[in-house]
């Protein structure tokens, strides 16, 4: 059974050379099924379609020539939700921007943005110094208009009400709230009963599964949507301590051939078609810097998805590992 640590990490090579060959591309995508499209879901606030897997640029330090041989094989199989909730303000974003319109991608990407800037001594930022960077996001867009935008759920309320002032505009088509840890989810199901929201961005992984208690069940029942962040993260323990990644928890671990039953082919997709057989979940974002990961991906949203006993028996093995492994085992 291939796995990502074996046959997915490849290295491509660095610089401009970096891309994918026909031939590693046909057999990655032998890692899909044939013929197989991306699951879409619906925006419950307006049933607008988007697939199941998105992009995250996976961080500051990664080479531009990498990130473009990942978006355009992104694009290429369907993706569309690119998220910069968790770049440095401005960094990711600008780099996003650029490659998306030297690949000439730019308007068939969902665009989420980040609608937070750093607080200083004095507090949290004014309104007005967040709408001076959102300017700067159409800016390197080169739009009138932001798909999604997430203020961080203890935010000053200005900033969501700036939010909601673009949206009646016509200059925002969604509003959404994020949260990073597990303390903040009580706050984020508050507004996420009184305010108007389109989105929330929450954690959830496999071995982190504390927003199914209310998160997801109130984004049904709200009718908001939810994005996934960190699919392959680790837990989050007290402290905000993190715990080793699934991808090292798992370590030598051969697939079970049960996973077959919901065409999973790796451990990625194993550990995101979890995510997305959750009917909470409207779409996933998955930080990668090389193009064979976006490949394996893309993967987890295609083909049978885990009914609630598999899930159950995904959970059971998942909790059964390790909590932390060191590092090269």
């Amino acid at each position: 059974m291939v796995n990502r640590r074996d046959f997915l990490g490849i290295t491509l090579g660095t610089g401009a050379t970096l891309a994918l060959s026909p031939e590693l591309l046909r057999a990655l995508q032998g890692l899909q099924q044939p013929g197989g499209k991306l699951i879409q879901r619906a925006i419950p606030s307006t049933g607008e379609m988007l697939p199941v897997i998105g992009l995250a640029r996976g961080n500051d330090a990664v080479d531009p020539a990498a990130f473009k041989a990942v978006l355009k094989t992104f694009v290429d199989n369907g993706g569309r939700v690119l998220d910069t909730v968790h770049d440095t303000v401005g960094i990711g974003e600008e780099v996003a921007a650029t490659t998306a319109n030297e690949l000439g991608v730019q308007n068939r990407i969902f665009w989420s943005l980040r609608g937070t800037v750093p607080g200083g001594r004095g507090g949290p930022p004014s309104a007005d110094v967040l709408k001076a960077r959102i300017e700067s996001s159409f800016a390197r867009l080169k739009t009138g208009k932001i798909d999604l935008i997430q203020v961080h759920v203890s935010a000053d309320p200005s900033h969501l009400a700036l939010l909601k002032e673009m949206k009646k505009e016509g200059r925002l088509r969604y509003i959404g709230v994020q949260a990073g840890f597990d303390q903040q989810l009580p706050q984020l199901a508050s507004m996420m009963r009184n305010e108007p929201i389109d989105f929330v961005g929450v954690r959830y992984a496999i071995d982190n599964r504390k927003v199914e208690e209310t998160v997801l069940p109130l984004a049904q029942e709200r009718k908001i949507g939810v994005l996934a962040y960190f699919p392959f993260g680790g837990n989050i323990g007290p402290g905000n301590v993190v715990s080793s990644s699934i991808f090292r928890r798992a370590g030598t671990t051969p697939l079970p051939a049960w996973a077959a039953e919901f065409d999973a082919r790796t451990w990625a997709q194993f550990f995101l078609k979890y995510i997305v057989s959750h009917p909470a979940v409207t779409a996933i974002r998955a930080g990668t810097s090389k193009a064979s990961h976006m490949v394996d991906n893309i993967g987890g949203g295609i083909g049978r998805l885990p009914d609630k006993a598999m899930r159950e028996r995904m959970t059971a093995l998942v909790d059964a590992w390790p909590q932390d492994v060191p590092p090269g085992r």
